[in-house]
């Protein structure tokens, strides 16, 4: 999620006329959750109820995964700003949270200032401080302890460069290069202002994120802090171990709703129990067996979707809708692995699409073909040409036409060619129940274009930081993907570029990748929004040619809930609920 690059006064009008062309795209959302009726009520524990082992992380400078931003910016974290926790359009609007206004931002757009509201407190009931917001921030440097969240404090911070493009500031915990650090973020009095090395015209958005939260030196634990972050919204964390059973949060005693309009805290406890067996997850919602539950998967088992949707009991229960995500799964481009276009082009079009999404779902639940890693609700989408559009792709796999072209890499890259039609290679997958099944699909489609394929199941709850090291990812890599906000800047760039926070393709060894690069860095800076709109969809266009990634689906998301849970909305920029209005009726 990244840069839109235009003056300073100009955003603010630009910006809502691009949420107003995102929005033309969701007039056909089916929103099965009715308003709330009688209003919330104080009380209670609200259950979430997931098949994954643990969430990705609770740091906030790690958390990078919209759903995860989004409940624990709910229920532990405060930020600069925040989306506003509204339903529609509108949630796409920026609000203060921590700071009193969103912020002020120089007329050249390379300083942007942010004044702290007074009287926050901490979990403990220390005073929060502008050394805190600064400290945070500065975690995001430590790259070999803080893994996983999103880079633009070090993409875009005024802090100097070695010969490969890393920061010559390496974090809080080894203090090398400080002083840069020192210089690019400031704190007087209760305003912290932020130099860049470009104009960001939106770098605002940026502060919606746990990763732009304050963090406290004093309760900084390193690579602990991941189980135990201290917390300034309205629940603390009472109970967590990673690969424990289950996260327990209670009210923050220190917590004030006078000094917070984004959040509530209507329930007394906040529960999160994991490794809940999937059909008995199902189960849970179809039956109502759990009244105070909601569902995190944000999925049901494909063949219990119909029985949940198609019963307007339980359907009164859930939400079916499109999703700003991009699923698809990421070629490892690097050295020994699927550095051969033509491997690539093989794999794309002997892949049976359409067997997926009907395993999933079908389109009326998971999706449909997409051609784009640019999601259609995004201003910048265009349509590419080639790939999903070539005369020669079937929904269904081609894999005669696929053999074609895997005669063509036997000569340009026979090595590669010999690995993946020999000894074979290997795909990434979270190990669920619908995953398993999958396997046995795309084993079906490569087999027959004369392709050998091995499956890596990992567990959901480490699925993302195990993928995003380098050194453990595997050939392919499921994944998905949602705008930052509302501009291809954190699309492109986050999943193409090294160091953009989420490039699973290892690109950047690839022979293309300079030019690409650099028509990247042209894009970011670029302040005319009809230029910039032009080159990513050209950029969009190059990384399809490229086949740096399979066929992307263009997603829909589902919840559930129990009929004792009030208040659930979707929230369109998070691609999640609004868990700060979720509440337990009497």
């Amino acid at each position: 999620m990244q840069k839109i690059k235009i003056k300073s006064k100009e955003l603010p009008k630009l910006y809502l006329l691009l949420i107003g062309l995102v929005t033309i795209g969701i007039s056909s959302t089916t929103l099965l959750s009715p308003a709330k009726a009688d209003g919330p009520t104080n009380g209670g524990t609200l259950v979430y109820v997931t098949n994954a082992s643990q969430l990705n992380h609770l740091d906030p400078q790690r958390v990078y995964t919209g759903q995860d931003i989004a409940f624990l910016n709910s229920y532990i974290f405060r930020s600069l700003l925040s989306y506003s926790p509204v339903p529609g359009s509108a949630g796409f609007n920026l609000v203060p949270d921590l700071a009193t206004d969103t912020g002020k931002v120089s007329a050249d757009g390379k300083t942007w200032s942010f004044t702290l509201k007074s009287g926050i407190k901490w979990q403990d009931g220390s005073q929060l401080t502008c050394a805190d917001e600064k400290y945070g921030v500065s975690r995001a440097f430590a790259t070999d302890i803080i893994t996983d969240g999103p880079s633009y404090a070090i993409q875009d911070l005024d802090i100097p460069q070695d010969a490969k493009g890393n920061s010559l500031y390496l974090g809080p915990y080894k203090k090398t290069g400080q002083d840069l650090f020192d210089k690019a973020v400031t704190c007087n009095g209760n305003t912290i202002t932020f130099h860049l090395n470009k104009a960001v015209g939106d770098f605002n958005y940026f502060g919606t994120y746990p990763a732009m939260s304050p963090v406290k030196q004093s309760a900084d634990t390193g690579a602990k802090y991941d189980s135990a972050p201290w917390a300034l919204g309205p629940y603390q964390v009472s109970n967590y171990k990673t690969g424990n059973s289950v996260l327990d949060l209670v009210r923050n005693p220190n917590w004030s709703q006078s000094s917070d309009s984004v959040r509530h805290a209507y329930p007394d406890k906040v529960e999160m129990r994991f490794g809940i067996n999937e059909n008995t997850r199902d189960q849970i919602f179809i039956s109502d067996s759990s009244q105070n539950a909601v569902n995190y998967d944000q999925l049901l088992l494909p063949q219990n979707l119909n029985n949940f949707y198609n019963n307007p009991k339980t359907a009164a229960r859930g939400n079916n809708q499109n999703s700003p995500y991009v699923r698809y799964y990421a070629f490892n481009i690097s050295a020994g692995h699927l550095d051969c276009l033509e491997v690539r082009k093989a794999i794309f079009f002997a892949w049976d699409v359409q067997s997926l999404i009907d395993l999933a779902g079908g389109s009326k639940f998971y999706g449909t073909v997409g051609d784009n890693s640019i999601d259609p609700l995004a201003p910048d989408y265009a349509p590419t040409t080639g790939n999903v559009h070539d005369a020669n792709f079937k929904k269904s796999g081609n894999p005669a036409y696929a053999k074609q072209i895997l005669a063509q890499a036997k000569d340009k890259c026979p090595d590669t060619y010999q690995r993946v039609t020999t000894q074979g290679f290997t795909i990434d997958l979270p190990d669920n129940a619908t995953s398993k099944k999958a396997t046995a699909l795309i084993q079906s489609a490569m087999q027959a274009a004369g392709l050998v394929v091995h499956f890596n199941p990992i567990q959901p709850g480490v699925y993302y930081p195990t993928v995003q090291d380098t050194t453990k990812q595997s050939d392919m890599s499921r994944s998905g993907w949602a705008a930052d906000w509302a501009n291809a800047s954190t699309v492109i760039p986050d999943l193409f570029i090294k160091n953009g926070g989420f490039d699973l393709e290892q690109n950047w060894n690839d022979p293309a990748y300079k030019d690409f690069a650099k028509k990247v860095l042209a894009a970011q800076g670029e302040t005319n929004r009809a230029k910039q709109t032009a080159q990513w969809r050209a950029l969009s266009q190059f990384v399809m040619d490229q086949y740096w990634i399979s066929v992307p689906i263009f997603n829909l998301d589902q919840y559930q809930w129990g009929s004792k849970v009030g208040g659930a909305q979707y929230w369109l920029p998070q691609g999640a609920l609004i868990f700060t209005d979720l509440y337990l009726k009497k």
